[in-house]
């Protein structure tokens, strides 16, 4: 599986510099005694055939087996509770060497995270895709290392829509056409929108950008949740698909994303946004699968939503060149494909992504690739960010809420981000 990504003529020189640099980063030398590093990771699988603590193990004992005297323990958490378990170490002065989570700025502030240029080679900081590495970036200097990246299209599910005769949609209006008619067939979740707890923060974003908005104001940076466009597209939303039933049985705020895609693989959904893992699930359950970039208001959506979940080294215990040796291990070509390919998710670095670009066995990322650096992300870089999706998960279901006013919600979702980011 490995092994078909290597040798493509686009990543071969980019390999050749990263032979050429990997002497010169901090993490280069030999161990210094024995040190064994604490790994917290999220799981990307959906249950134990498939967690991500089986990925990280073998890793793990690679490494091992390279470096006598550095050992890896590896605790892998879902995504419900990877953030706080962090949280929670930090904050009882027993840091994990290395996290793999979704925010790193806060920490960043506080002074408790590796500079990359303590730890990693240069090669492995010169390797990130530079949209991903950007946002890595707390007040100019990068202490984030992007890890797994993906972008959204709506998928819909082939089979429904050749039954009741409709064409992907490619505005809203057409959305709201289309889930009518799924309905009337009897479509469980003619479109599935899911503003659980899990990840309604991405939900959210993608419904804002394709309505002209985001969550910041993209002149000054501030926090705009409660914009206009914003207000308009969840009462949109509330106005033509959640009080018509188009959305399905589970009220959109009670719906997580994990349950929607298990409902689209079990061919339930007729319409959703998603990422690549969620493709070839279905796939392989007998979904067959149709997506189309992400309508607009008018047409199609610009920019796409990308998300990247991040890599960080803590400063606690002093093992900055060890934890350096390990990431360099982690993020070779042959890792990253192998977990790329398991999780049918997107690579972070240029030599990896031109790898799965040549190869034909995934020509269906190529969208996927090809929306990835010109993408919008989450404000990473923001300390308060962390306690601003907090914020969107628990809150934001309410904006789409029968009978609400979506105004509301928002207004109190941006004051509290406002104050965050004034007390940076």
């Amino acid at each position: 599986m490995q092994r078909r990504f290597l040798g493509p003529t686009a990543a071969a020189a980019v390999l050749a510099m990263t032979a050429v640099l990997a002497g010169c980063g901090a993490s280069d030398g030999s161990g210094s005694g024995d040190v064994t590093l604490k790994l917290v990771a999220a799981d990307y699988g959906t249950g134990a055939n498939d967690s991500s603590q089986a990925y990280w193990d073998g890793v793990a004992r690679d490494f091992e087996s390279k470096n006598p005297g550095i050992k890896i323990d590896v605790d892998v958490y879902s995504w419900k509770d990877v953030d706080r378990e962090v949280a929670e170490l930090v904050a009882a002065g027993n840091a994990p060497d290395i996290a793999q989570i979704g925010a790193y700025a806060d920490y960043a502030a506080d002074d408790k995270l590796y500079r990359l240029d303590q730890t990693v080679s240069v090669a492995t900081q010169a390797n990130f895709l530079p949209l991903l590495a950007d946002a890595g970036r707390y007040e100019r200097v990068q202490y984030g290392m992007p890890f797994a990246a993906s972008t959204r299209l709506l998928f819909f599910n082939e089979e429904l829509f050749t039954d009741a005769g409709i064409q992907p949609p490619r505005t809203w209006a057409e959305i709201r056409g289309a889930a009518q008619k799924l309905k009337a067939r009897g479509v469980k979740y003619p479109f599935a929108l899911p503003f659980g707890s899990e990840e309604a923060q991405a939900e959210a974003m993608i419904w804002m950008l394709s309505g002209g908005g985001g969550y910041q104001d993209r002149a000054t940076g501030a926090y705009a949740i409660d914009s206009p466009e914003n207000v308009q597209t969840f009462k949109w939303l509330e106005d033509n698909l959640v009080r018509p039933k188009l959305t399905g049985p589970v009220a959109p705020a009670e719906l997580d994303r994990a349950d929607a895609f298990a409902a689209f693989a079990r061919g339930e959904v007729g319409m959703l946004n998603g990422h690549p893992t969620l493709m070839h699930t279905a796939e392989r359950a007998g979904v067959k699968v149709g997506k189309v970039p992400l309508p607009g208001t008018n047409g199609e959506s610009r920019p796409s939503m990308g998300v990247t979940d991040w890599m960080m080294g803590f400063k606690q215990k002093g093992h900055g060149k060890e934890i350096g040796r390990f990431l360099d291990f982690a993020y070779n070509d042959a890792n990253v494909l192998a977990f790329s390919d398991r999780y049918d998710i997107l690579p972070v670095t240029a030599t990896a992504s031109q790898a799965m670009e040549a190869d034909p066995e995934h020509k269906d990322l190529r969208e996927f690739l090809t929306a990835l650096p010109t993408s919008e992300l989450y404000p990473f870089g923001e300390t308060s960010w962390a306690k601003v999706s907090a914020s969107v998960k628990k809150n934001i279901g309410q904006a789409v809420a029968p009978g609400g006013q979506a105004s509301l919600p928002l207004t109190r979702i941006a004051n509290e981000a406002r104050e965050e980011q004034s007390a940076e």
